[in-house]
This record gives structure tokens, C-alpha cells and sequence, in this order.
């Protein structure tokens, strides 16, 4: 069966994981460890980064963003696939770039040598792309495309989660109420509850369960824990 390597509290294994989810394709998950990397995650991809999918004839997509669209390429249900291709992915390549920079120098100061005052400037750097997300967002009822999620929003929504989670006063006070409601709609569902599974680290030989289905829907957490020290899953 396929295999993905994931770590659970990193965004790039989340939105892949929803996108295995929503597609149904029977997936076995290996939880690793950042900090000890198991010989056959790193001798699927040398790389290093996760999540890694193993295709069931050896194959290996070690991109999130080419996992998620694999997965939909086999079963896209809910149409996520369905919006402007070349517009999802400008709106996805701003995430992944500018806003994924100055997320990392917002909630990661110390790591980036940032003094409080540059981590504003970068903080406030993030809200000016949320802004124009909240006014597409308001501008097509609900969602990036329209009134239901597609691929941009599931792609993008983990990393809001972590800027969020930074400073909830913050968010909860400064944040459009269209965006607040976008997030809260994603970290809620039951589908993000269920990719949210805690497993315990894969060994070779144990147990790999199957990637979870849909259950029930949750109460938002958007604090991040202390231990999700790995702004790049590498």
C-alpha cells in the first residue's frame, strides 16, 4: 500500500494529508521524528524533508504540494482541482514564499536573529497578505474560489493556523472577521480532526494504520505546541 512519512504538526504534511483524505486513496502512515530520521525514510528521499509519499510501485513524491495534486489526480470528490489552475497557483506560490518568510521571522525570531522590532515588521509584513486573502475571501463567500474550499485553501490554511497560533491575542483583536472565520471553519472540520491523529513514531516492523477518515468536528486549536520547533519539516 502507499506509504507517507509525515510528521504530524508540520503545514506541509497537514495540507498533504488532507488532500490524501479527501481523495481516499488508501494511504499507511509512518509518524517520524524530526531530530532521527529513520535509514528508509532517507533512503526514499535523500532529501530529508517531509512528507514523503511512496507510490506502490517504489516511486517516490517528495513535494507536498505534488502529493496533494497526485492524490486529487486519482479522486478529486469534491472538485478541489476545479478552480484556475494558474491563479491557485499564484495565490499558493505567495504562501509558500513571501508570507511562509516572514511567518518563520514572526514566530521564530530567535532563530533568524530578528530583534522584537524587525519580527513586527514582519508580522505586519504577513497581515498584508492575509488582508488581501480576507478580501477575496469576503469578495467570493467563504472561500478563495467561491462558497466551497478548493485547492489553494486547503494548501494555504496550515500556515495561517501557525501565524495565528503566535499571537491569539493578536490574531483575535487585528485579523479580519471574514479570515477568522475561514480559519476556524478549516481547524474545525472533522476532516482536519482526523488528519490530526496522533500516532506514535513508526519503527520498522510496527504497525503503520491507515490514514484516518472523517469522524467528528473539533473545538479550534490553533496554539501550535512548544515541542513544533521545525518551521521547514526538514
Amino acid at each position: 500500500m502507499t506509504i507517507l512519512y509525515t510528521f504530524r504538526r508540520c503545514p506541509y504534511a497537514m495540507r498533504a494529508r488532507m488532500a490524501l483524505a479527501a481523495s481516499r486513496v488508501p494511504v499507511r502512515i509512518r509518524e517520524i521524528i524530526l531530530r532521527d530520521k529513520p535509514a528508509e525514510m532517507l533512503a526514499a528521499s535523500p532529501k530529508g524533508t517531509i512528507p514523503i509519499l511512496v507510490r506502490t510501485d517504489g516511486s517516490v513524491i517528495d513535494e507536498s504540494l505534488d502529493i496533494m495534486r497526485w492524490a486529487l489526480s486519482q479522486h478529486d470528490p469534491e472538485h478541489w482541482l476545479g478552480a484556475d489552475a494558474a491563479e491557485t497557483a499564484q495565490i499558493i506560490a505567495r504562501n509558500d514564499g513571501p508570507f511562509k518568510h516572514a511567518l518563520d521571522r514572526y514566530k521564530y525570531p530567535e532563530r533568524h536573529r530578528s530583534d522584537p522590532d524587525s519580527a513586527h515588521d514582519h508580522r505586519s509584513a504577513g497581515m498584508d497578505i492575509l488582508q488581501d486573502l480576507a478580501t477575496r475571501i469576503d469578495a467570493h463567500g467563504g472561500q478563495l474560489f467561491g462558497a466551497a474550499p478548493t485547492l489553494a485553501d486547503i494548501a494555504i490554511f496550515p500556515f495561517v493556523r501557525q501565524f495565528a497560533a503566535t499571537d491569539e491575542a493578536f490574531w483575535t483583536a487585528h485579523a479580519p472577521a471574514c479570515l477568522q472565520a475561514w480559519l476556524t471553519g478549516h481547524v474545525t472540520s472533522s476532516r482536519f480532526h482526523s488528519v490530526m491523529t496522533k500516532f506514535p513514531r513508526w519503527q520498522p516492523g510496527q504497525e503503520e494504520p491507515l490514514l484516518t477518515a472523517p469522524s467528528s468536528p473539533r473545538r479550534a486549536h490553533l496554539r501550535a505546541e512548544t515541542t513544533d520547533l521545525d518551521p521547514d519539516c526538514a
